[in-house]
Order: structure tokens, then C-alpha cells, then sequence
């Protein structure tokens, strides 16, 4: 065989593509042991087999995984207004208040947007953070809140995009809280909306969610197109069946002997075993039910609702049922910047506060108290943290790009909320001057939350990785402790 068959030569698309069996990484040396090597690889290609194999290592270690913690990231792409939302100043003029009004809430003398009527109706479930320091914060690609991390800005530091997700930390550290199931899932509209792995490697990026779900398709402007997606990593290409799979794994099999006389070393010898775990997690019938909404009955599905948002939302809670770690869901229909990115100017979807954000409000209203009450009801809440933040604030006063109404990024603040997690809420955290443009008090960093997530996910605060040049990085950065109001 020509080394170029085995380093990367042209391929049919096939259901496993996405996990890099044909990328280089290392195994395009010209020796015979680099080709018994590659072809262990397998069908699966090294990320998963290599994902399985830390997690292992991490039980070993004594780090083994004694509950079923979780995380739910609801990321709202393009910065959500911290002012028209869960930070309103109703006593400031138009061109600064905005045009939405307050409405009071399950916290006595705390008030939200007048769209966010479910949410205030049951804020004694949540902690509404109104000080986070987000410096640095842009986008496309968005980093600094995903890694916890302000040199994660890949558009003024030239290896920002290095820095791994605080996501990928957990899948290194933690795992899958169930070894047939990915550790960390996403669901992206694009690449640069969802935080990867960095020099962590490929093998602790996300497993992309969108290709293993049927879900309906929506346009960038938000328009449900009627269709459904295929779910197409689990559909085999035609010249690819489970008979061939198994015929792969007999020639593995065969070369068993002759791969161990070329390496003794343990990593090769044990190979095979997580491969073999890794085409049962792509194969078997856990992690295809996992991502079957058709599994719920039809009253939760119309509970949740019928829009993308709410039914990854819906598939979000299977997954930490089933035993995923982390779940990213990427809200946004456009690939660019975000949906929520709202400048004011004509380009659809964004608009301004009330052609762009008033939309939005009432979706994500029942989504997050819909998966929050579905997580409570199923006794999940304690487990499972939800997080739903942007990359943002947006500026105090209206009227940026010429428009009436939109207002643009602010990196100085923005507001979050968190729910579950066994943490304490139905409480607001800081608070912003009266014009919402400063922290008044009680500044959060992105190395605070990145703590406060390690906290919960049982990975230890004082945990490192290493860059290219083997250099060691603390994943917790900023001297960040986890939130003690939360704790």
C-alpha cells in the first residue's frame, strides 16, 4: 500500500468522518509499525477510542466518577442586552432604559423583562448574575466565557483559539458519567458559536449533536423550512455495513500478533479495547436512543415545544439523563455572528431591541423554564447545571449603526443566570451603576465561573494542561474561585 492510501488520500463521506479517522495526527510516519498502527485505528478514527482511554486513566487515578454531575450550556450567540433583559433601569430615559418594561417576580423587590413572564414567575429556581466582567469577550469565534480564559481572543491573541473550552476540560478530567456515552455534546450552528479543545486535542472537542439527531431545519432569519435532519451519523454509507464492521475487526484481530511483536508497549496492546468500546458507542442502541426524541411520548415533545431551540433543549436533558457530562446548545440561526447580536441594522435576524430581541425572549422564556421544571420534576436539578449567557453585554444607550433601537457589544458587563447544580438561588448577584454601563459592585470573572462550573463537575480547581511546547497552563485562570453566594 502506498503511504499516501494510508495518510490521508481521497475518501467517500461516510457516518464516522467526523471523528478524524483519516486526519493526520502522527501517524503518517513511512514504517511498517505507523501501518499496523493506522489500520487499528479503526472505523471510529482515534478520538473517541482516545476519549475512553483518558477516562480510564482518570479512574485509575482515582478520579473516578461517583455521581452523575452536569452541565447545560444555553449560549446565547451574539451577546443578549443585559439592560433589556435581567438588568432593566425602568427610572432611565428611553434611549437608555429601552423600550420594554419590568415585571415583578418570585424574588420579592427583583423585576426581569415584561417577556420573561415564566422565568419571573418562578426566579426563586435561579441566580441572576448582574456583574460579569466579560473584557476581552468577542466574537466570531467567541472564547474568552466558554474557556474562562481572557486570552482566549483569538481576533487580538494570535493562539486565543488554543485555550480549551471549559467543556473540554470536564471531558478530559471527568468523562462521560456513563462510558458508552460522549462526554461533551454540542449542538452548533457554526464552528466558531461553541468552545473546542484546543491543545487539548481532537479527541476531547464536541460530539456534534446536529449530526446525530433529527431535528427540524431552520434558515438564518429563523424560518422552519418543514424538513427534518437525517441524523446522519448513524446512517452506514452503502458499501459500509455492520457485516463489514465486524469483517474489520476479524483483520484487526488477525493482526494482533504481528502488531504486538513490532510495539510491547501497553498503549498498543490495549488498543483494541477501546476501539472495540468505541464501535459499540457508534453501533449499539444506547447512544441512537439517546438522541431519539421519538423515545419521549408525545406530551412532553409538545410541552417543550416544536421550535429547534426547545427540541434541543428536550434532547439536552436525554443526554445528561443518558450520561453525557456536557451540553452545549448553540442559540442561533445564523452562522456568523449570533442571532442576538442586536446592532439594529436591516440585515435579518437581527434588528434592533424590538424587531430583533423581542422575538427572541418569548422562545427562550419557555425553554429554560421548560427544561429547568422537566429537570426538577424528574429529581435531575440538583445534578444538572444550567448556564444561559452570551459572550456580552450591549452598549447602555440605543441607536448604534444608525439605527432607532439596537445597541452594540459592551465587554465592561453583562448578566447571566444559572439554575440547579444543588446550588443556592432565588437570589440576584452585583449589580451595574444606574445607567448599566459599569459594575457597581461585585465583579464575577470568567476565571470565577470557569472555577464554579470545576466545582460542581468535581474536577479539581488546581488542574493544568500543557501547550505545544509542553508548557503547563492552570485551566482555572484570574485567581478565579468558585462563586461563594452559589456554594
Amino acid at each position: 500500500m502506498h503511504n499516501q492510501g494510508i495518510c490521508g488520500s481521497a475518501h467517500a463521506r461516510h457516518a464516522f468522518e467526523s471523528f478524524g479517522g483519516t486526519t493526520h495526527e502522527g501517524l503518517c510516519l513511512a514504517s511498517r509499525r505507523n501501518f499496523v498502527k493506522a489500520s487499528a485505528a479503526g472505523i471510529a478514527g482515534l478520538s473517541l477510542p482516545t476519549l475512553l482511554q483518558q477516562r480510564a486513566a482518570a479512574s485509575q487515578a482515582g478520579r473516578g466518577i461517583s455521581s452523575n454531575k452536569s452541565v447545560i450550556l444555553l449560549w446565547m450567540t451574539g451577546g443578549p442586552s443585559h439592560i433589556d433583559t435581567w438588568d432593566m433601569k425602568p427610572d432611565r430615559p428611553l434611549n437608555n432604559r429601552g423600550p420594554f418594561s419590568p415585571i415583578s417576580t418570585a424574588i420579592p423587590g427583583e423585576f426581569i423583562c415584561e417577556h420573561l413572564p415564566r422565568q419571573a414567575a418562578m426566579l426563586d429556581k435561579f441566580t441572576i448574575i448582574r456583574s460579569v466582567d466579560c473584557r476581552n469577550s468577542s466574537h466570531e469565534p467567541n472564547m474568552v466565557m466558554q474557556t474562562g480564559n481572557r486570552d482566549a481572543a483569538p481576533r487580538t491573541n494570535r493562539v486565543g483559539a488554543n485555550y480549551p473550552s471549559i467543556a473540554s476540560i470536564v471531558a478530559k478530567e471527568r468523562g462521560p458519567n456513563q462510558a458508552n456515552m460522549p462526554a461533551y455534546v454540542a449542538f452548533q450552528k457554526a464552528a466558531g458559536h461553541v468552545g473546542h479543545a484546543g491543545y487539548l486535542g481532537h479527541a476531547f472537542d464536541p460530539f456534534q449533536g446536529n449530526d446525530a439527531a433529527k431535528l427540524p431545519i431552520y434558515d438564518v432569519v429563523g424560518k422552519d423550512s418543514g424538513r427534518i435532519s437525517d441524523a446522519s451519523m448513524f446512517n452506514f454509507a452503502k458499501d459500509l455495513s455492520f457485516q463489514r464492521i465486524e469483517q474489520r475487526q476479524q483483520l484487526l484481530r488477525q493482526l494482533d500478533q504481528v502488531r504486538r511483536n513490532l510495539d510491547h508497549s501497553p498503549a498498543v496492546q490495549t488498543m483494541d479495547q477501546f476501539q472495540q468500546q468505541a464501535i459499540q458507542t457508534l453501533t449499539g442502541t444506547h447512544v441512537q436512543q439517546a438522541f431519539d426524541l421519538q423515545q419521549e411520548s408525545q406530551a412532553t415533545r409538545d410541552r417543550y415545544g416544536n421550535h429547534l431551540w426547545c427540541q434541543q433543549a428536550l434532547m439536552a436533558r436525554r443526554l445528561v439523563e443518558s450520561g453525557v457530562s456536557f451540553v452545549t446548545i448553540d442559540l442561533s440561526y445564523h452562522p456568523s455572528s449570533g442571532t442576538w447580536d442586536n446592532h439594529g441594522d436591516n440585515i435579518p435576524p437581527y434588528g434592533g431591541i424590538e424587531r430583533g430581541l423581542k422575538p427572541l425572549l418569548p422562545l427562550f422564556d419557555r425553554l429554560i423554564t421548560t427544561l429547568v421544571s422537566d429537570l426538577d420534576e424528574r429529581g435531575m436539578l440538583d445534578d444538572v447545571m444550567v448556564i444561559a449567557m452570551g459572550e456580552f453585554g450591549r452598549t447602555p444607550n440605543m441607536g448604534t449603526q444608525g439605527s432607532t433601537d439596537g445597541r452594540d457589544h459592551w465587554p465592561q458587563v453583562m448578566s447571566m443566570c444559572l439554575a440547579g447544580g444543588g446550588m443556592r438561588h432565588g437570589q440576584i448577584i452585583g449589580a451595574t451603576e444606574k445607567d448599566g454601563g459599569q459594575i457597581k459592585n461585585r465583579p464575577v470573572t470568567p476565571g470565577d465561573l470557569a472555577a464554579t462550573i470545576y466545582h460542581h463537575m468535581e474536577v479539581p480547581q488546581n488542574v493544568t494542561y500543557e501547550d505545544t511546547r509542553g508548557r503547563p497552563h492552570f485551566a482555572v485562570q484570574e485567581n478565579g474561585r468558585p462563586i461563594s453566594e452559589l456554594i
